[in-house]
């Protein structure tokens, strides 16, 4: 995204941008079959599950003004518009927890008012969003979301892992809330005598905990040994949907030995219950809120106003990551100001606003990046057997192969250039033929491994479309209609749930993997480069990481304290921003450029990626499981840009064959692996590779990871 704070000219941008891709982002989807479902199932249930639970706190903190239901429709109306005529399709928009904090401040604030109070609480909320609409308009047409460019992997990540937190925190006091008496419940009854109490609590914990260990094995099902591959890609895409019907299920086994309410489920009204309808007419009581209350108005919406404006820009930027490798423009500024109107228009009607939501949006992205994957290998695999079928050789092999690969791009001009694609492939291939003197000779699967080959190389690509963010906000809709249905889950299924898009979030944090690098015993940090790793780990000193990984904890630390104070834990989107002139102005004066680049590479300082030590694995022999294999798709992303490459030095092994001339010869592989050099001294060992050298510079340099501070300081 350029820079431009001419006024008008970012939406202009956006919209001549998306505008060219608008009948694709449709027919895309449509294109990918009933395979769409299944990111479309997986997020429809990260979206409905924190919003109904959401709506619970409100109900609480209202008095009962604001319910799920409103919660729910607010989602599903906000998510339908955003869906069909929104810049971004892949962000998610959703009630949020600020949301949520604010409305309690809001509703606390109006009840002590004889001139306000309760009743006219939804009416001065609706002018709160007028001003708040008013404001993200401004910073729209401004062009405010350039500063975006300015918010590199530092504020991202720590944004990530603190939403991280504060999901996870919910977890927790939900589970301790589930030994004690819930408000506005009578303290006589049954279930609430302390014997009863603990037993609902411990059954809590199981059901929790039951529903995160089990969701989370479900994702990984596709590197399971056991079941069909359909059996286990059918877990892997449904899973944790089918996990939380099953263990609604489980809540039901003692139910006829223990008293009504244990478990405790959800508590919302129907949406045909005498007041959950009230607030849709609103905008007639708006007129009778005091002048001076419709002008104190601002205060609340300018904290709203840039509380949307990072947390709605922020999720668009982490839906976006490079790592995806999208191919499609942004759409920051046309967003924002479409955001304002939603806010408006849900203000008008008495619900709360719907923004962007962590970290659903950027698990959408993920999971399409799966749904891309499963598209792109299903087809390329046919062609292969195909041509294999036809006694092809290895070059007609590729040709064919990269014929159906740039068909299923469906290229457009506007779009930034496709990944290399299979040019590694193409690479592999010839030079394997070439090795066995037969590149004009058929070839069988025993000579090329299809499946392994194509995993591995395969880039990382995004599904990009609308239509499963379209339905799953029409499926959010119809929880409102399902209510009586909704009402049968456990609350702790809802907190185990928390847990685990709070742990899902996780896997391609760079600022969680340094953390876990620093709890890991000097002796045994080989094992990191042994694994898919960024390139700061061999490019940067395990001092620096250290430093730079303590600061970035400690800041961490104080925005998850800030939101902990009352009414200004709102506020900890401004500490977020305040990272900005951070990175920009101070950091460098304590960490070197090089350094500061690979741990934290700015898009206004971006470099090239860096070379890799490569040797060929006739060099080292080994075996390795090829990415698909090993976890889900993106849960170690392989980055090209910013200076950030996922290396591995482990070598993979491809299959032997008999040839009719030399007899039984074992074929290696001929494709390149990206060796770590400091493996083999960290192990004590003589790398079979240059050892030492920079990747930066080639120079030949001594390692400093698994050193002391000490010793790395003195070379």
């Amino acid at each position: 995204m350029d820079e431009t704070f001419i006024p008008f000219q970012g939406i202009k941008d956006d919209l001549k941008g998306r505008l060219m891709c608008y009948k694709q982002d449709w027919t895309g989807g449509f294109k990918a079959g009933f395979g769409i479902l299944a990111p479309t199932t997986y997020i429809f249930f990260a979206s409905a599950i924190p919003v109904i639970s959401f709506g619970e706190q409100l109900e609480r903190n209202t008095d009962g003004v604001l319910t799920a239901v409103q919660t729910l429709a607010s989602t599903a109306l906000c998510g339908i518009m955003h869906s069909i005529i929104g810049g971004q399709p892949l962000l998610i928009l959703g009630v949020a927890e600020p949301t949520v904090i604010m409305y309690t401040f809001m509703f606390n604030f109006a009840k002590d008012r004889a001139d306000l109070g309760r009743n006219l609480f939804l009416a001065w909320s609706g002018w709160v969003c007028v001003w708040t609409a008013a404001l993200l308009f401004l910073l729209a047409i401004l062009g405010a979301c350039s500063i975006i460019n300015r918010f590199t992997r530092l504020a991202g990540e720590l944004f990530g892992l603190l939403i991280a937190m504060l999901f996870m925190q919910q977890a927790i006091k939900g589970l301790v809330d589930e030994f004690r008496i819930p408000q506005r419940e009578n303290p006589k009854l049954i279930q609430f005598v302390p014997s009863w109490r603990f037993a609902s609590g411990m059954f809590a914990l199981v059901l929790s905990f039951g529903l995160m260990l089990t969701a989370l094995r479900s994702r990984k099902a596709r590197s399971w040994r056991y079941g069909s591959g359909s059996l286990r890609g059918l877990i892997a895409d449904y899973g944790v949907p089918l996990m939380v019907l099953a263990w609604t299920a489980v809540s039901y086994i003692p139910a006829a030995s223990v008293p009504h309410g244990i478990p405790r489920r959800l508590l919302s009204p129907n949406p045909w219950s005498p007041g959950a309808y009230e607030n849709w007419t609103v905008i007639k009581q708006m007129l009778d809120v005091p002048v001076l209350y419709i002008l104190g108005a601002f205060i609340p919406a300018t904290m709203i106003a840039v509380l949307y404006y990072f947390d709605h820009s922020v999720a668009s930027q982490l839906a976006q990551q490079k790592e995806f490798n999208l191919r499609k423009p942004p759409s920051f500024h046309y967003d924002l100001l479409l955001l304002g109107f939603l806010t408006l228009m849900c203000g008008l009607i008495g619900i709360p606003p719907s923004n962007g939501v962590i970290p659903q949006s950027p698990m959408h992205t993920k999971s399409l990046a799966t749904l891309k994957h499963q598209l792109l290998r299903n087809r390329l695999v046919a062609t292969a057997r195909q041509s294999m079928r036809m006694n092809s050789s290895l070059g007609q092999l590729y040709g064919k192969m990269q014929e159906t690969y740039q068909q299923m791009q469906t290229p457009l001009i506007y779009q930034q250039h496709s990944a290399p694609g299979l040019k590694e492939l193409k690479e592999s291939t010839i030079q394997a033929a070439a090795s066995m003197g037969q590149i004009d000779a058929p070839v069988d699967e025993a000579v090329f491994d299809i499946e392994k080959e194509i995993d591995d190389l395969l880039p990382v690509e995004v599904k990009e479309q609308r239509l499963s963010n379209l339905l799953q906000a029409i499926m959010v809709g119809g929880c409102v209609a399902a209510m009586p249905i909704l009402k049968m889950i456990p609350t702790s299924v809802l907190w185990g749930y928390f847990a685990f898009m709070a742990i899902e979030s996780l896997p391609g944090n760079q600022f969680w993997e340094r953390i876990l690098l620093l709890f890991t015993a000097p002796s045994r940090r080989y094992k990191v480069l042994e694994e898919y790793h960024a390139t700061f780990v061999e490019t940067v000193p395990f001092k620096t990481i250290a430093v730079f990984t303590i600061f970035q904890t400690l800041y961490l630390l104080l925005c998850f304290g800030i939101t902990w104070i009352p009414i200004a834990g709102v506020l900890f989107p401004l500490m977020i921003m305040l990272l900005v002139p951070v990175r920009q102005y101070i950091l460098p004066k304590f960490f070197k450029g090089a350094h500061l680049q690979d741990l934290d590479a700015a898009e206004y300082e971006e470099s090239p990626a860096l070379p890799l030590n490569l040797i060929t694995e006739t060099e080292l022999g080994g075996s390795r499981a090829t990415f698909a294999q090993e976890a889900e798709i993106l849960d170690e992303m392989v980055t090209r840009s910013r200076g950030e490459v996922r290396r591995v030095c482990s070598p993979k092994v491809t299959s032997s064959t008999a040839t009719p001339a030399q007899g039984p010869t074992i074929i290696q592989s001929p494709r390149l692996s990206a060796y770590s050099p400091r493996v083999s001294e960290l192990r004590g060992e003589r790398s079979p590779g240059s050892i030492g050298k920079s990747p930066r510079t080639g120079d030949v340099r001594p390692s400093t990871l698994g050193r002391s501070p000490s010793d790395a300081s003195s070379n």
